[in-house]
């Protein structure tokens, strides 16, 4: 895609991101190894209204921590997290602003491996990369609500990711701003791929080596893939994708 483009370059810091919610037995070895990517300065976690001991283990781990008082959903604990970025990039005068690189609490030691999503957006070549994992699990009814996202973008822009529902996405601060308000929930990664999309932004994926825990095929799994089919669904209504 050709457009708009930040001005970055590899010698800008990176800031990670990770929405959290009862993460309390993986946060912390995510955020000790996301704190050794290469340029990656900061370490923002948003505990979207955990009941567990999340928010401390995190902050023992070096992360500076954030808390939603309820669980206020993905796309608003990403946001959050961003707004927090921000404000510290304006409190330290920094010439230019962190690029966003947002990762999921349960990467645990293999977040250390997400450094090649920086790669493109620090060179300039690419405004979001969408991680694709080199290893997939899975898992039973996943596959209704990751054809509904990859089908939906492609109706909308005229592009279809390999893994439409990635979490792991590095972007410019331009980028990111671009694309607010993010979608609801667990739709937040459909919206933001087509609203940048559409814009003409450039969005690229890049093979990473992550893996995170499986959430298997019980009634808690099955539950959460029903609220993920919702917010998707929701993210391409809104867009007019589903009309």
């Amino acid at each position: 895609m050709i457009g708009p483009m930040s001005d970055g370059s590899a010698s800008d810091d990176v800031a990670v991101v990770i929405p959290a919610r009862d993460e309390a037995d993986r946060i912390q070895p995510t955020v000790t190894a996301a704190l050794g990517i290469p340029g990656v300065a900061l370490v923002i976690v948003v505990d979207d209204g955990s009941k567990d001991g999340t928010a401390a283990a995190a902050r023992q781990a070096g992360a500076i921590v954030t808390r939603h008082a309820r669980n206020r959903g993905k796309g608003a604990a990403m946001e959050t997290g961003a707004e927090a970025v921000a404000l510290l990039d304006q409190r330290e005068h920094r010439d230019r602003p962190r690029h966003l690189l947002f990762l999921d609490a349960d990467l645990a030691g293999t977040a250390a491996l997400a450094g090649p999503l920086t790669e493109p957006v620090l060179a300039g070549t690419a405004d979001m990369t969408i991680a694709v994992f080199a290893a997939t699990v899975k898992l039973g009814g996943h596959g209704l609500v990751v054809g509904l996202s990859g089908a939906g973008i492609q109706r909308a822009a005229g592009w279809r990711p390999a893994q439409p529902l990635n979490g792991q996405r590095c972007l410019t601060r331009a980028a990111f701003e671009a694309a607010r308000p993010l979608a609801r929930g667990w739709g937040v990664e459909t919206g933001l791929t087509i609203d940048l999309l559409r814009q003409g932004w450039r969005v690229t994926q890049v093979q990473v080596e992550l893996a995170h825990r499986a959430t298997g095929t019980g009634l808690r799994a099955q539950l959460h893939r029903a609220h993920q089919l919702t917010d998707v669904a929701r993210a391409l209504a809104a867009r007019r994708v589903l009309a």
